[in-house]
């Protein structure tokens, strides 16, 4: 015959029910709270704790201490309750100091903090410090470095630019035109020592120089294929063959918008004369110290990230190869 106290019966709502499920069988679930939501399902399927416990592997004390846990304060009884944890030893006028001394001053013969120095200044560890200048997002060996447009038609030119990128004409193409003037043929000194497991890929500091070229491009804002040239130098005499070439590509019945920056190449008699001659070229400035407003720098950029940084060339012919090859690539998926 049994005897001692009967168990309180454990009947799980709906509600609970999915919750328990969800905590139990989803991945980002602590194991140990998964653990007890699994002991609370069985015992909600009237199952005895001996049971349970040879069902998911735990001692019958763990099954009797969770079910009564959950019956008493049901699933906020599944958590761990909060650890008072050591004392704290650094106090809220210790914190105040090390953020107003790293905001407002700097140590003497230096420009700006380090751990050790305001450690040894407020007479804390450097781990304390570091602590504090994470939970207040500050990185005193951090710099970086801003520009303030001045151009007085700043809102205006961005304004035009951006509509273009948003809302483009009817029966027009726009481009964003720019060149990336002398590229280098560069050619390290030794053989690169290729990526292995455990080793990253290594090259020497020092290289050979083989000459150089530059490449204009035109990038379609909509369609993001490029239009390229090369040429030896960058003039204005360079430049106008290249919107020589823009034009025979580009239908005669379209309208052209070309953004493009304020380098001077771009603003000669020249230039001028040879757009006053056509009409159905239309110009956009980007604003001074705006010219990343041009969507050709951002493919400036991955070309220089994918192709040109990591090169070795050993003649400017191989060079034109590579960067031809990188072109070609874009072209096959250019909205990538």
């Amino acid at each position: 015959m049994r005897t001692g106290r009967p168990k309180v019966a454990l009947i799980l709502t709906p509600e609970e029910r999915t919750r328990l499920e969800s905590l139990a069988h989803r991945s980002r679930s602590a194991p140990h709270v998964a653990r007890r939501a699994r002991i609370i399902l069985a015992c909600g399927e009237g199952l005895d704790s001996k049971v349970v416990a040879r069902r998911l592997h735990v001692t019958p004390a763990t099954v009797c201490k969770w079910r009564g846990r959950f019956v008493r304060d049901r699933l906020d009884g599944l958590y761990d309750e909060p650890r008072p944890g050591a004392p704290r030893t650094i106090t809220d006028d210790q914190v105040e100091q090390v953020i107003i001394r790293t905001l407002e001053t700097t140590p003497r013969g230096a420009t700006h903090w380090s751990t050790r120095d305001m450690a040894k200044a407020l007479d804390l560890s450097r781990m304390a410090v570091n602590r504090i200048w994470r939970a207040f997002g500050l990185q005193p060996h951090r710099s970086e470095t801003f520009k303030l447009p001045k151009d007085p038609l700043l809102v205006e030119k961005v304004r035009d630019i951006v509509g273009l990128y948003l809302n483009p004409p009817e029966h027009a193409a726009v481009f964003c035109v720019d060149e990336k003037p002398q590229i280098q043929a560069l050619d390290r000194t030794q053989p690169l020592l290729p990526m292995r497991p455990g080793q990253v890929e290594r090259r020497t500091h020092d290289y050979d120089r083989h000459g150089t070229t530059t490449l204009f491009a035109a990038l379609n804002a909509k369609t993001s294929e490029v239009i390229t040239q090369f040429h030896q130098r960058h003039r204005s005499v360079q430049f106008r063959e290249f919107l020589d070439l823009i034009e025979t590509q580009v239908p005669r019945d379209l309208d052209i918008h070309i953004i493009m920056d304020n380098y001077g190449t771009h603003k000669t008699p020249l230039i001028r004369n040879w757009f006053a001659k056509r009409p159905r070229f239309h110009v956009h400035f980007t604003p001074t110290y705006g010219s990343w407003l041009s969507l050709v720098e951002r493919w400036f950029a991955e070309l220089t990230n994918k192709q040109l940084r990591r090169g070795a060339y050993q003649s400017v012919p191989k060079l034109k190869a590579a960067i031809q090859e990188f072109i070609d690539a874009h072209h096959e998926h250019p909205k990538c």
